[in-house]
């Protein structure tokens, strides 16, 4: 009876560093390897020692980033604690016209950039259970400097602020039960009315609906046709 909206869902998946929510997007697509991809942004940053080039990022020089926001690349860039960061467009349009879930794991101003070019998109939040455990995990990563820490610490103070800008807020405190919210909440988005494109009835049951309205109709008449 339902016709759904074969088109992709636009997902946003923001958080401060250190929240984890690669890792929930990472346990996202290892259930769904289908239906749901994952948007390779492009970055200026140097990459760090778990980085895959062209997997959790594309590297390119400041110089080369600033080429391609002359060249109308992006659908949305950024500029996050001194480094560019972006989101190309014509992949994004590509996997969503197939059908196919879109996940952008972008800061919260691309975030914000993209609710105003896609209001329709969702907007997921990923939340460390606290400031403590946020800067544990900075700390254990092993990647940056103290002031560095300190800087992206400040920075998490204020986008936790932010929070009710999306749709969604998932404490990551145990990584498989906020991927179990996150996945929840992308099952129950498919549901929402609008989501459907058409509402129909075909011709059994517009003859039920008839049987239903006739004065005369009686039980075996009904079960006939249902059978």
């Amino acid at each position: 009876m339902i016709k759904r909206k074969n088109t992709g869902q636009l997902i946003i998946i923001s958080a401060p560093s250190g929240a984890g929510k690669g890792s929930v997007i990472s346990g996202l697509l290892e259930r769904d390897k289908k239906n749901l991809w994952l948007s390779v942004s492009t970055t200026s940053r140097q990459p760090r020692s778990n980085d895959i080039p062209g997997v959790t990022y594309n590297f390119v020089s400041k110089e080369e980033f600033e080429k391609l926001i002359e060249e109308d690349y992006f659908l949305e860039y950024t500029n996050y604690v001194g480094n560019y960061y972006g989101t190309p467009k014509q992949a994004i349009k590509e996997k969503l016209d197939q059908g196919i879930d879109v996940i952008l794991e972008i800061e919260i101003e691309g975030a914000m950039n993209i609710k105003k070019l896609v209001p329709e998109a969702l907007f997921i939040f990923i939340m460390p259970p606290s400031l403590k455990t946020l800067v544990t995990r900075l700390k254990n990563r092993k990647t940056d400097s103290k002031d560095k820490i300190i800087e992206r610490f400040h920075t998490a103070y204020k986008e936790i602020n932010e929070v009710t800008k999306y749709n969604y807020v998932v404490v990551n405190d145990e990584l498989e039960d906020a991927i179990d919210k996150v996945e929840s909440i992308l099952k129950a988005e498919k549901c929402r009315v609008d989501r459907i494109e058409e509402v129909y009835l075909d011709t059994k049951e517009e003859e039920i609906h008839e049987l239903l309205m006739d004065e005369d109709f009686d039980n075996d008449s009904l079960s006939g046709k249902i059978d």
